[in-house]
């Protein structure tokens, strides 16, 4: 099969995909009639021969508001498999993050290159930098990928974290044990801790961006004096519905990927893994609309800080500080009376790594496309560009809408340590300070 061809079967997939709605919700689906057991969990014969099996995103006596757990129902238990062995790990890193010293300067790159021809997903991951420590189940990993191919007869799987897919160029077609999502540019998808997946292309090449979060899931932030509604809705959601691998392919020789504490480990299996016939449980994989979030702003003066803009929030045992938060500066309106409009400048104990999925950012004037993205560590100032404050300073205070551009922030509680390849990569942009010489003295006493 050629890629071309590869890529049209995987789009018409695409189109056909029904889904599930609703963040965090108690899911169930069945593949087939009769394969998902009514009143238990673990029945002494589970339904049409199938093995019953518990997925747990969390401990058993976390507490039920935190608890993830799913129960699938599958062609062959996952315990049937042989020994795991030691492959080499590619561009791929973890935490900690001990290569070089984490660096307060400001850093930003363009976009990966492209990548030799047949690399696909997992080999087109390149890790920009992180911290915490995956085995402590603390902390969260930057990640790039480039991918021209489609990962054939083997799947992926990520024990130290969940993955949170954030698609800059073309599509992809995701094929987990749960079900199938396609996630395009504008959107992201969630994979959980564990579960495994297999990702197709809907184009010819696709890449983007994914954060590995090590720590506790992510989660809908509270909304506080907000109110009952407002940025992203829960029914916005889409989990998937069962689909297992076709049953000609369920004896197929599939090659196994596991990150765990790191690296990566491979099994040859004689069967595939993508073999649940049903499922029910909270411990699902998500895709969400980046333009479905609703957008809260300043309606009168001042510009709100960028946590106002929040989708996910993984939480840490501080409140209100979080291990890592997925924010998205998505398309709105512009209306502060004497405000200065742009992200102001500032200094933060959070640090922030800001991605570009389409057109411009509001706060930079050139340098940062789609793709690129920079690092602006704890206590790091930054702001707009000269050239931007300049214009916003002198432009006319009439509504304004920013619907030009799609970017995004992870933010994390601890500083980002750039990885070797990072720090030296030819498209690190060495003068990345140059954007803010001209801010000239306008003060008069």
């Amino acid at each position: 099969m050629t890629e071309q061809s590869g890529s049209e079967r995987a789009r018409k997939t695409a189109e056909a995909l029904e889904y599930l709605g609703g963040f965090g919700n108690e899911h169930s689906s069945e593949a087939v009639p009769g394969a998902l057991p009514l009143g238990r969990n673990s029945p002494q014969r589970a339904p049409l021969g199938l093995y019953a099996e518990q997925l747990s995103g969390s401990a058993f006596t976390e507490p039920r508001r935190g608890n993830r757990r799913s129960w699938l129902y599958r062609v062959r238990p996952s315990a049937a498999h042989p020994r795991f062995t030691r492959v080499d790990n590619g561009a791929l890193r973890t935490g900690p993050f001990t290569e070089a010293p984490a660096d307060p300067n400001r850093l930003r790159w363009n976009p990966l290159p492209d990548p030799a021809p047949g690399t696909d997903f997992l080999a087109g991951l390149w890790t920009l930098g992180g911290n915490g420590d995956a085995a402590r189940r603390t902390g969260m990993a930057i990640h790039l990928y480039a991918a021209n191919a489609p990962m054939t007869d083997r799947v992926f799987s990520d024990s130290d974290g969940e993955l949170l897919i954030v698609p800059e160029r073309g599509g992809l077609l995701l094929r987990t044990e749960f079900g199938l999502l396609a996630v395009r540019p504008g959107e992201v998808a969630l994979v959980p801790r564990g579960v495994r997946l297999r990702v197709e292309l809907l184009d010819a090449d696709a890449r983007g961006y994914v954060c590995e979060n090590y720590g506790r899931p992510f989660e809908l932030p509270d909304l506080g004096p907000i109110g009952a509604n407002g940025l992203a809705a829960a029914r916005d959601f889409r989990a998937p519905v069962a689909a297992f691998e076709d049953p000609d392919l369920l004896d197929r020789p599939t090659e196994v990927v596991n990150k765990f504490c790191g690296n990566l480990w491979s099994a040859a299996y004689g069967h595939s893994p993508l073999d649940v016939v049903a499922w029910h449980g909270t411990h699902v994989p998500y895709v969400y609309d980046l333009r479905r979030f609703n957008v809260l702003g300043s309606i009168s003066h001042d510009h709100p800080d960028p946590s106002i803009f929040t989708v996910l929030t993984s939480p840490s045992d501080t409140p209100g500080l979080a291990g890592v938060d997925f924010v998205v500066f998505a398309p709105r309106w512009l209306v502060g009376e004497d405000t200065f409009r742009p992200p102001y400048f500032h200094r933060n104990v959070m640090s922030e790594y800001m991605g570009l999925i389409e057109g411009a950012y509001d706060a930079k004037a050139e340098g940062f496309v789609p793709g690129g993205g920079s690092l602006h560590n704890m206590m790091s100032a930054h702001g707009p560009d000269r050239e931007t404050f300049d214009r916003a300073s002198a432009a006319e205070l009439k509504p304004q809408k920013i619907d030009d551009g799609l970017a995004f922030m992870f933010e994390t509680r601890w500083p980002i340590t750039a990885t070797a390849q990072a720090a030296g990569a030819a498209h690190l942009q060495r003068g990345y300070d140059d954007v803010w010489q001209g801010l000239q003295r306008h003060f008069r006493a």
